[in-house]
């Protein structure tokens, strides 16, 4: 039977092909689908352009604005340093992070706070446990109600937040002459340039230049914005003294350090996040290759499979079966 079909089957494709004449056939399908598909290009074509030129005139547009706010603001740009944390790959300096904790604790903790960084978030990053510990008994808080309905006073545990070097803003705004220090806990996030722009504040203090008048209580720094600012130069050669005597304390090791534990404050989490990225890409590479191979594995069968219809055939196997069905 499979044989009788076979033979059907060549016989009328081949008297069909014959009968057919192929150049006129496939020119007239070529000009036809050459046409149709020109016609298409030209028609779009000037909608495809129109959209192109719409798009690079937002994009110049975008970029001049924000050049002419860079070029208009009241400050110097503050240089590109070299970070060695700014890699996808990089981590951050642990041991510049503890100095930068010495530094905080001993110049910047007078005036700013870090009111959301507690003494857990220390551990194991800039002390053991029982030195986080040491430190927040250290201080004291305010708590209650107890039974009685009245607030009594503690020692700090690690679950409180660090204390602020004032009771509320006015105070602070008192004791700086109007001028009120932020909170340095997100400040490298919060600031454009980041890192860059702490680090040329801290080491950027100079005279001001002739005709710039300062009002008493102020300092001239090309980095803030107007060049006026209220907090004084802090950092300075020797100002603190480091643990380890191999490491200089000169101005620039000194802001260095404390801006890299203002970037580990402002992301606590984020060597925790590239590593989390780096195992997602290569589990996610080796999950994509699976799937690529199943799925070519799975539907290859189904894409390579060929479907014709031939009405002859199928004629003639109807009025084989129908005459096979008949009595005679």
């Amino acid at each position: 039977m499979r044989t009788n079909m076979a033979s059907k089957f060549l016989s009328v494709v081949g008297s069909k092909l014959l009968k057919s004449t192929p150049s006129a056939l496939n020119w007239t399908s070529m000009r036809r689908n050459g046409s149709t598909k020109a016609g298409t290009w030209f028609r779009t074509r000037p909608k495809l352009l129109a959209f192109g030129a719409l798009a690079g005139t937002a994009g110049l547009l975008l970029y001049a604005l924000d050049a002419s706010v860079e070029a208009s603001d009241d400050c110097v740009h503050p240089p590109k340093q070299n970070w060695d944390h700014n890699g996808l790959l990089s981590a951050l300096d642990m041991e510049g992070v503890r100095r930068g904790y010495k530094v905080y604790k001993e110049v910047c903790a007078s005036c700013h706070s870090l009111q959301y960084i507690a003494y857990r978030n220390l551990v194991d990053v800039c002390m053991t446990e029982a030195e986080a510990k040491a430190e927040a008994e250290a201080i004291t808080v305010k708590d209650g109600p107890d039974e009685q309905g009245n607030y009594f006073e503690r020692p700090g545990k690690l679950s409180d937040y660090m204390p602020a070097a004032y009771d509320n803003e006015e105070a602070a705004r008192a004791a700086n002459n109007g001028a009120y220090p932020p909170d340095l806990s997100y400040i490298v996030a919060a600031r454009k340039g980041g890192e860059d722009y702490i680090f040329a504040l801290l080491t950027g203090y100079c005279e001001p230049p002739a005709g710039f008048a300062l009002r008493e209580g102020l300092y001239y720094n090309p980095y803030f914005s107007g060049g006026a600012i209220a907090m004084g130069q802090l950092i300075d050669n020797e100002v603190v003294t480091y643990d380890d005597a191999e490491i200089a304390p000169t101005s620039s090791q000194i802001a260095k350090d404390v801006v890299t534990f203002l970037k580990w404050t402002s992301e606590p989490d984020g060597d925790q996040r590239k590593r989390l990225l780096v195992k997602v890409v290569m589990i996610s590479a080796f999950l994509v290759g699976i799937s690529y191979y199943i799925k070519r594995f799975k539907w290859s069968s189904l894409k390579s499979r060929k479907i014709m219809f031939v009405p002859e055939i199928n004629e003639q196997s109807k009025s084989n079966g129908e005459g096979k069905n008949c009595p005679k």
